[in-house]
């Protein structure tokens, strides 16, 4: 697994690691966004390598019998400062793993895209039927990703799995930097006392995804060794703004909580949700978090590992 000390690639490690199906798990990670330490504890070797390392990509596949691809550069914002650093990792290291994959002969490979692909189309939900039209360098490098991926499966015969992942959170998901996320960023701030700093109204709305809930599906896939033609939307359907997020997380904490209202960020989606409909028709049997749950299983483990 590629990105496998990473927030989600750490969260899946754990679960594919406890899995009977599946035999041997390998963390594919240079830790530049990741860490060791989200590995402590699970049955994982880490391979301390780059995705445009081809050698030790090649090293690393050879037998897999899948590969889930997760690793990226990820963040509109740090995409914005830097968007040619964000192509060479997202986009060519992409090209890089599914080379590796088709010399290895590896039967299935996975590969994470994002919702940020959609991009300005106003319509709700997002179906995988509607136009692509990123607004940002990291959501066209997603739809490189993804892109990449489908023309290797039809040119190459490579089996694939695009996932068009939505607002993932929950354990593990880093706070405290420029480029955290809101989720981690309102927790954080919250269990700390200090003002929770919201870009823009609040009322942006988002399909957030608790991690266990997207970790279910990618280990459901390894597992049923499932591949799509097509791009599939991993969420399920819900639609919250950032000020709902607010108020339940005032109701976990029993307590009221200060907001500062800041700019807008560029690049910024105003509204997401996923359409479920063909993710259903793949893993029917799949039932995610809720939003409050996960919100209050983030919080346990933020106090629990932050003091």
């Amino acid at each position: 697994m590629t990105g496998g000390a990473g927030f989600i690639g750490a969260n899946l490690c754990r679960r594919l690691a406890a899995s009977v199906a599946i035999d041997d798990v390998v963390a594919f990670d240079d830790l530049s966004t990741g860490a060791r330490a989200n590995l402590d504890g699970v049955d994982a070797a880490l391979v301390e390598a780059s995705v445009l390392d081809r050698d030790a990509l090649a090293a690393t596949f050879e037998g897999s019998a899948s590969i889930v691809h997760l690793a990226a550069r990820p963040s509109v914002p740090r995409s914005l400062a830097d968007p040619i650093a964000s192509h060479h990792v997202n986009t060519t290291g992409t090209a890089y793993v599914l080379e590796a994959a088709r010399a290895a002969g590896v039967p299935q490979v996975i590969v994470a895209s994002s919702s940020s692909v959609y991009g300005a189309t106003p319509e709700l939900p997002k179906h995988e039927g509607l136009p692509t039209t990123p607004i940002s360098p990291y959501a066209a490098t997603k739809l490189a990703t993804e892109s990449y991926a489908l023309a290797w499966a039809h040119s190459f015969e490579l089996p694939v799995l695009a996932f068009r992942l939505f607002n993932v959170f929950g354990p593990l998901q880093p706070a405290g930097h420029a480029y955290a996320a809101a989720i981690p960023t309102f927790v954080s701030a919250a269990l700390a006392g200090e003002p929770i700093s919201v870009h823009g109204d609040g009322l942006q709305t988002r399909d957030f995804t608790f991690v266990d809930s997207v970790t279910a599906v990618i280990s459901a896939a390894v597992e049923r060794r499932v591949t799509e033609r097509s791009p599939v939307n991993l969420a399920f359907g819900g639609r919250a703004t950032l000020l709902d997020v607010i108020a339940l997380l005032e109701e976990i904490l029993g307590r009221p909580v200060v907001r500062v209202h800041t700019a807008s960020r560029a690049g910024d989606v105003r509204d997401s949700q996923a359409d479920q409909t063909h993710l259903r028709s793949l893993f029917p049997d799949i039932e995610p978090v809720s939003l409050k749950e996960g919100l209050e299983r983030t919080v346990a483990w933020f106090r629990a590992s932050h003091g």
